[in-house]
């Protein structure tokens, strides 16, 4: 259920606000707010934010529908995080190209690798159009206001194809759903991976470093937009496409930065939550503290695993990184809210609107929350939330078997004869490749196990009953049954649908009784989850009207937005960190390998880093090489590959990671310690340059 959240300005605590906390929509930017940033260092004119031919909007994309990245070439080159081309990288690699741990670097336009399912998309317009969603929606339920909005979204993107037919056009919600944008995008679906540093750099210290500062981590790659040859629009992947022409793109400087120094992020920062009452907060807490008790194990199973061989390694290398990034934010996340009170501090917060609600002139109706009924309404659904959250970490896209079980019991695409239905069947390709089977095997067997542990009786699955009376609760030796006895774990081989031993097929079994078992939790959350709603919308509407006088920005929800503020120091262990890192102190920590392997790098990358002169990558105001550097911009995921831009618009790192503390500024962002962690763009180059010799890439990009 989408909860988008309303805003006030950025707090130094909950309820007083300063304008450069925020994560701000740029077509209708308060000039408060551009005030402010002109105040702190901002040299371009309004319209080159959203409205000039060459505005910044126009180079910044959301990349793939998960991170951001930034054109800066005129043919379409597009810099975003290595994690964020984490999955392409992986999916080209072999273990005869193995990409992922030795790099790659094409050459050529030729040589340049397609994806399939990855785009760009380019924000060309929005608009407020709430007061038509509002007479389309009054007084109707979550569904079908849904279902209206919808429509709506069809009736719009007819109307932008009519004029360019590669448009499209989505509405979202903002302000809890006080207000609603149309945006209209532009997506380019022929996107080419291009240069990727070895992960030894690109994801330099893994876990170990993730979310903490100081960090050495070249988190970046290279992919190009490729364009039809006669439009420069979106096209399908063709041979025959061409590099795009870009119609703007970022500057790239090698100028780079001081502290106090004015910086900008340009991105499409994916969901907060920071009015969120302290019910729903607590809410959240248990639900991290769910996913980081399944991922614990599972994270074990895939480690053992890929430790073995390197084919296992590269099979399991995204799912590993995508589940371990969340698995530590939820832990971070969680310490925060506990180490800073928030929860206490978000009731003292709701005590003082309910006292003003109580005095204040105000439309009832619209703002008066009942805290006690919303109180009433989490403990309510808590039984039912926590076993949707245990059923989607242990089930949903885990392991193959449970994939294709799931697959079969929701209706996937039938073979065969349309006008023959005796003739139709259900077939799995042959993708073995892609999966150790042993570890499917041993990773299904542990979620079915911890599903049964933590998970009330009522809830559970029908498959239990036959774990229990037929293996005696082995659920080793029920999985291995599953895999002997079903043919959906044996690719290619045919399940007939109107033949009778279909349904006893313990793999079509498995998936029916596990989707029934999901379908069976959502009956008992709908109408409480939409109440939930209701009073949480209130909340934050009796938050901003107390607090008029306040700029405003919504919670984030994956569209364009822009935060600001400075290059800045922050404390870390008692003393000051300093703003940026050096090339001495990756060597230092490579010389550590042999205790933690995640600080390995390659000799070369030693090499490297050792230089005496670093040339025009080096900083002439500090004489170093730095290689990352900390802001104090308002960013969460999303904004992964987010251009960060100095006072003249010039690109000056890409946006990589949050620190430890500000792993609660989902919920509350603390201007103090909170931190927005960048790759220095110099350092990028030079990799680009004297790694990967990518003399044509460095040439088109043109750094000055």
């Amino acid at each position: 259920m989408r909860k988008i959240l309303l805003l006030l300005a950025a707090a130094m605590t909950i309820g007083h606000a300063k304008a450069d906390e925020g994560m701000w929509t740029m077509y209708d930017l308060d000039s408060t707010v551009y005030n402010m940033m002109v105040a702190e260092g901002f040299q371009l004119p309004y319209e080159n934010l959203y409205s000039s031919p060459n505005a910044i909007k126009n180079c910044v994309v959301n990349f793939s529908g998960y991170c951001t990245g930034v054109v800066v070439s005129p043919n379409g080159l597009v810099f975003t995080n290595h994690h964020c081309g984490f999955s392409a990288i992986n999916k080209h690699s072999t273990v005869e190209h193995d990409y992922m741990r030795n790099g790659f670097y094409a050459k050529s336009y030729a040589e340049e690798l397609p994806n399939e399912n990855m785009f760009v998309s380019f924000m060309k317009e929005q608009k407020d159009i709430t007061a038509r969603v509002e007479s389309l929606i009054q007084g109707k339920g979550m569904a079908e206001q849904e279902s209206i909005i919808d429509s709506l979204t069809n009736v719009l993107t007819d109307s932008v194809k009519q004029k360019d037919k590669t448009l499209h056009v989505t509405i979202d919600a903002f302000y809890e759903g006080n207000k609603y944008y149309a945006t209209t995008y532009q997506d380019f679906r022929d996107l080419r991976l291009v240069f990727t540093v070895p992960k030894s750099m690109g994801k330099y210290g893994g876990e170990t470093d993730n979310w903490m500062w100081p960090r050495q981590t070249c988190d970046f790659s290279v992919f190009r937009i490729y364009a039809d040859p006669e439009t420069n629009g979106p096209a399908e992947y063709s041979e025959k496409n061409v590099p795009y022409h870009s119609q703007s793109w970022a500057p790239v400087s090698l100028e780079g930065y001081k502290e106090n120094d004015f910086s900008m992020t340009v991105g499409y920062p994916g969901t907060t939550n920071r009015y969120l009452s302290s019910y729903g907060i607590k809410q959240m807490r248990d639900e991290n503290t769910s996913r980081v008790q399944i991922r614990d194990i599972k994270l074990a199973i895939l480690r053992k695993y890929m430790a073995q061989n390197d084919q296992t390694r590269i099979q399991y290398e995204d799912a590993f990184a995508h589940s371990s990034n969340y698995w530590k934010n939820s832990i971070g996340m969680n310490k925060c809210i506990d180490s800073i009170g928030l929860i206490r501090q978000k009731q003292e917060y709701e005590a003082r609107i309910a006292q003003w609600l109580d005095t204040a002139r105000i439309d009832k109706q619209r703002y008066a929350v009942d805290l006690a009924a919303l109180d009433s309404l989490y403990a309510k659904s808590s039984v039912a939330n926590k076993v949707q959250n245990y059923w989607f970490e242990s089930f949903w896209r885990n392991t193959e078997l449970f994939t294709r079980a799931l697959s079969l019991a929701r209706g996937v695409k039938l073979q065969g004869p349309e006008d023959k239905p005796e003739k139709q069947y259900y077939v799995f390709e042959d993708n073995s490749s892609k999966w150790n089977a042993d570890l499917d095997k041993e990773l299904s067997a542990a979620m079915l196990r911890n599903y049964c542990e933590n998970v009330p009786e009522n809830y559970r699955p029908e498959c239990y009953a036959t774990v229990m009376e037929k293996f005696k609760g082995d659920y080793t030796k029920y999985i291995e049954w599953v895999w002997k006895k079903s043919k959906i774990m044996k690719s290619g081989a045919k399940l007939y649908v109107n033949k009778k031993n279909i349904a006893k097929d313990p793999g079509v079994m498995l998936g029916v009784d596990l989707w029934a078992s999901y379908l069976s939790i959502a009956p008992s959350m709908l109408s409480t989850l939409e109440k939930i709603e209701g009073q949480e919308k209130k909340l934050c509407a009796a938050k901003v009207r107390m607090e008029q006088d306040l700029p405003h920005y919504s919670d984030a929800n994956f569209t364009m937005r822009l935060s600001y503020g400075q290059v800045r120091d922050v404390e870390v262990g008692g003393r000051m960190s300093g703003y940026y890192t050096t090339a001495e102190s990756i060597v230092e920590k490579m010389k550590q390998a042999d205790k933690n392997e995640e600080y390995f790098a390659e000799p070369v990358m030693h090499e490297l880093m050792s230089a005496k002169d670093f040339g025009k990558y080096q900083d002439k105001t500090t004489g170093k090489m730095q290689l990352c550097f900390i802001t104090n911009n308002d960013i969460t995921g999303g904004n992964s590959g987010s251009p960060m831009f100095d006072g003249k618009g010039r690109l000056i790192g890409l946006a990589f990671d949050g620190n430890w503390d500000s792993l609660a500024s989902d919920i509350l962002f603390d201007k103090v310690l909170a931190r927005c962690i960048g790759v220095d763009i110099r350092y990028v180059l030079y990799l680009m340059d004297k790694w990967g010799h990518a003399d044509r890439l460095l040439k088109e990009i043109d750094a000055k």
